[in-house]
């Protein structure tokens, strides 16, 4: 596991930018697992103002993102298919024919799941998957006591899952209460990982992930096995972990 702190917001989306252009520019027609939310959004308006540059070229490049509201059509302005696309596929030369995230419009659990697993076997699995946090250790939709040996599922989402979210909704009462999302099988099947964390919100599951037992209570703690792991986070997210900010 290779540690990174950043001192910021800011420095941590830089920091994380650098390590996916990298990976893109090693290997133009890298499969990328990216992710939802607000952390990194940083990182791909960074990602974006280099591709403005001509720094980097994502015109090979296939992503495959984690996860996908169970019952949202792509059009709707709260889907995962609407964030990618609004805050970063508009903005790069990647084809649109080369982006997959799960589909949320398709009720039928087992069939979409089945799908979207053939098609990350179809591209080989991912070269680097992106990753955030939740305040109780999940990554993806994989909420506490996740089977660790799970591919693409359907979830029922915690409450402070849907609590978290609901800022992006009218009301907590219009937030799915399901998801289809990449399982931790899957996720710890990537080449390589890359989780970002910011914020003092994130600081006990950091702890917990990276600093305590390998236990389904945290998911995000079976990271710790992965042999090729970076972790990304602010001196804010790494408060209560002394193993880092006392380096």
């Amino acid at each position: 596991m290779k540690i990174i702190c950043a001192h910021d917001y800011q420095d941590m989306s830089r920091k994380a930018a650098n390590i996916i252009s990298a990976q893109v520019i090693m290997k133009p027609n890298c499969v990328l697992g990216l992710a939802t939310g607000g952390t990194p959004l940083g990182m791909y308006a960074q990602l974006i103002n280099w591709y403005n540059k001509g720094d980097i070229d994502f015109s090979e490049v296939t992503t495959i993102n984690l996860d996908e509201y169970r019952g949202l059509p792509r059009e709707h302005e709260q889907s995962y298919w609407y964030f990618m696309h609004k805050n970063f596929f508009e903005h790069i030369n990647i084809r649109l024919d080369h982006v997959y995230v799960p589909d949320g419009a398709n009720t039928d659990a087992e069939k979409a799941c089945k799908e979207y697993d053939e098609i990350i076997h179809r591209f080989g699995g991912v070269d680097m998957q992106l990753l955030g946090i939740g305040v109780d250790g999940h990554i993806g939709f994989n909420e506490p006591g996740a089977a660790f040996e799970l591919g693409t599922h359907c979830v029922d989402l915690a409450e402070s899952t849907i609590e978290a979210n609901k800022r992006f909704f009218a009301s907590a009462d219009e937030v799915p209460r399901q998801a289809y999302t990449m399982g931790i099988k899957t996720i710890m099947q990537a080449r390589k990982v890359l989780l970002i964390a910011n914020g003092k919100a994130k600081a006990k599951a950091m702890r917990t992930a990276f600093f305590g037992p390998v236990t389904p209570a945290v998911p995000a703690s079976i990271l710790q096995m992965h042999p090729d792991l970076t972790v990304v986070a602010d001196e804010e997210a790494w408060s209560e972990c002394p193993e880092v900010i006392g380096q």
